[in-house]
Order: structure tokens, then sequence, then C-alpha cells
């Protein structure tokens, strides 16, 4: 097969930290807070500035308040699970490694003995048994595994328990039903392609009032406390962050920020807009698998393909009959390939999902770089595949 001729604008289809938005380039940098405290006046400003664009272009409800806080989205789904956890019983729901992982903290860790929903990657457990009495630990989105939760999906109004949501790959590039979520957290090198580090906390009112009425029986790292004295520490989602914030990664959140709020994409704008791009780029994706026989998606009902980490995996009958060492390293073969080329890189199956591929699909992608680099993903696969 003959390499195809046309090359993404763009080759960088990581899944964290996923690609610049398009036309980004340094100088967007030039006024950045730097040399001065974050806790002076201007630095302030900007990480109000920061909280109050994400709110905004979000749309997260009036009564509601959104944080910055350490360690990007790990940080702040911590700092929401040691802060909330342990006042009723839990229901963690695990999917992928991510997922996984909250399960360790809260077992672990924490030793709260939630009870625990697996499913295998391409899977969801059985959403309709979960036990909404109970404070509920989920992820939006699966990033390592490509599966996210149906659209239709949400906790009921009436929950006894509150609803914790990991949703660093959804948020801006797909609807989330906020006024049925109680915590959501995201990082800013997901879905804006932002610069990393620093993590946003979302909480209804009702993650405040439990926040203010219950104390957890374990010591609390500072970087985790959002209680002082039994009060809500506001100052935090005023600006006033709990550690020291890189300032030049906050000037770049918010050049994603209004590059976002001014984006135009199939007649949408804005917040819709991200989301026409994202469901774009799986469309383009989904074209491509249709007219292959030997790929097909990770998850195995459309209902649950994410738009943003789109997982695929080879369903050739010779690629079946490899170990799973060697399926890994053929699919590494084919990923080196096109970083070799120069033309897509980073698209290598998480270190823990099945061996496959990974292309990131957020907004900040233009569908047609994806389609180029599927051309060049079946270019790869034909030239590296035993003969």
């Amino acid at each position: 097969m003959e390499k195809p001729q046309s090359k993404p604008a763009s080759p960088n289809f990581s899944s964290g930290p996923t690609c610049k938005r398009p036309g980004w380039n340094p100088g967007v940098l030039s006024n950045a807070w730097l040399g001065r405290s974050h806790r002076a006046k201007g630095g302030k400003a900007r990480l109000k500035q920061a909280i109050d664009l994400s709110a905004e272009l979000a749309r997260i409800p009036k009564g509601y308040l959104t944080g910055i806080v350490p360690a990007s989205d790990t940080g702040a789904f911590e700092c929401a699970m040691w802060s909330l956890l342990g006042a009723r019983p839990i229901t963690a729901l695990a999917w992928e490694s991510f997922g996984e992982g909250w399960v360790t903290d809260i077992n672990k860790q924490l030793k709260l003995n939630a009870n625990v929903m697996k499913a295998p990657y391409g899977e969801l457990p059985d959403l309709g048994k979960v036990d909404w009495s109970h404070d509920v630990v989920f992820t939006w989105n699966g990033t390592t595994s490509g599966v996210k939760v149906p659209d239709a999906f949400a906790p009921p109004a009436d929950r006894q328990g509150l609803a914790l949501c990991d949703a660093t790959s959804a948020v801006y590039a797909m609807p989330l039903p906020w006024e049925r979520l109680d915590v959501v957290t995201w990082s800013w090198q997901k879905s804006l392609g932002s610069e990393a580090a620093h993590g946003m906390l979302v909480l209804s009112p009702r993650a405040v009032e439990r926040l203010e009425s219950y104390v957890p029986a374990w010591p609390m790292p500072k970087i985790f406390r959002l209680t002082k004295g039994g009060k809500l520490i506001k100052d935090v989602y005023e600006g006033s962050t709990i550690n020291t914030p890189s300032m030049l990664a906050t000037e770049d959140y918010i050049d994603a920020l209004k590059w976002s709020m001014s984006l135009t994409h199939g007649g949408k704008q804005g917040l819709d807009a991200l989301f026409a791009r994202s469901a774009e780029n799986l469309k383009v994706v989904a074209d491509f698998v249709a007219r292959q026989d030997w790929i097909d998606f990770l998850p195995v009902r459309p209902e649950i393909r994410s738009c943003t980490s789109i997982c695929l995996k080879i369903t050739a009958d010779w690629f079946g009959r490899l170990s799973p060492e060697d399926q890994g390293a053929f699919c590494k073969k084919v990923a080196g390939a096109l970083e070799a080329e120069g033309v897509v890189y980073d698209c290598g199956a998480y270190r823990d999902a099945p061996p496959g591929f990974r292309f990131w699909g957020g907004p900040t992608v233009d569908p047609k770089d994806t389609a180029m680099a599927l051309d060049w993903l079946l270019w790869a696969y034909e030239s590296q595949r035993p003969r």
C-alpha cells in the first residue's frame, strides 16, 4: 500500500496532555502574571478569571462552587474522596484503570469497604443496579477504555447519597447532567489541551452541606483541606488556591477557555461547538471502522463509545492467534511507524488496556486531521502485518 499523500496539520493525538488548540503559539502567554505572588491582586484576579470562565463555559448551575486545586484531576478527586467519603455506605464503579485506582484508594487507603461494581475493558457495570442511597464514585468517561456512560444516564434527583464524578476527559466534550452530580472534577490538560498540574473541583450545595457537617476519621493532608473550623474555606472558590499554582499554566488555560467560547462549528458556538467538534471526530472514526474488516471499537456498544478517548482493537484472525505479548509488540510497531513518519504521535493503547490504539478526539482535534491520521493508520497496519 502506498503512503497517503496528506498529513494531519497536527500529529498530536495523545489522550493527555492533549493537543493544543488550533492556532496556539507561545505568544498567547505573553501577559502571564509571572514573578509576582499569586496572592497579589493581579494574580488572584487571573485565577478568579479562570474559575469564572470555566463555570460559564461548562454551564455550571448557580449555587454550585468551582475551585482550582493542586495535582490535576487526580488531586481534585482525591481531595473530594478524602473530604467527603465515610459518612454513609459507598458504591464504587470501575471499568478501566482510573476507576480501579479510586477503588484501591477507597478500600485500601481509606479502608472504607466500598461495594464495588466492575466491568471488563469495553463494557460497563449494570448502572440500573446502582444503589443511590450510597455515596457513588464513578468516572463519566473511561479514558483508558474509551467507554463512557450513555448520554441518557443521570443519577436520580431523589438520591440520598452524593454522586462523585471524575469527568476529566468528558467536561467540555460531552454533555453532563450537572444538577444530578454533587462532585465533578477535571484537569486543564484534557479536553482543552492546556498545560497540566492543576485540577478543577465543582461542589453542589449537597456536597457543601456534607463538608460542613461531617468530619472524617483520618488526618487530612493540607492540600486536601476544604474546611476550617467546620466551615467551608470559601476563598478557594474565589481564586485563593490551597498551594502555589503555575501562573504560566493559568494563562494558558484562560487562553483555551477564551478560544472555546469564541469557537464556531457546524452552525454552533461555544460549548455546543466543542460538543459538535468532538462528536464529529467520533463519526470520522466510526466511518473508517465501518469500511475496514480488521479493526473495531474496544467498547462493544455504540451508546457507550467515547468521543474523546477513542479506543480501537484489531479483529483480524491472524492477530487473534498471537500471544498478548506479541499483540502488544505489533501494535507498538504500528504506532512507531506512524511516529517515524511524523504523522501521528502517542496513539498506542494505555499500558493497562488491551493491545490496540487510542486516538484523542476532543474538541481541540480537527476532524480532518483525524481522517488523515486514520488513512496513515491503515498504511502502517498494512506495512507492518505479516504476510
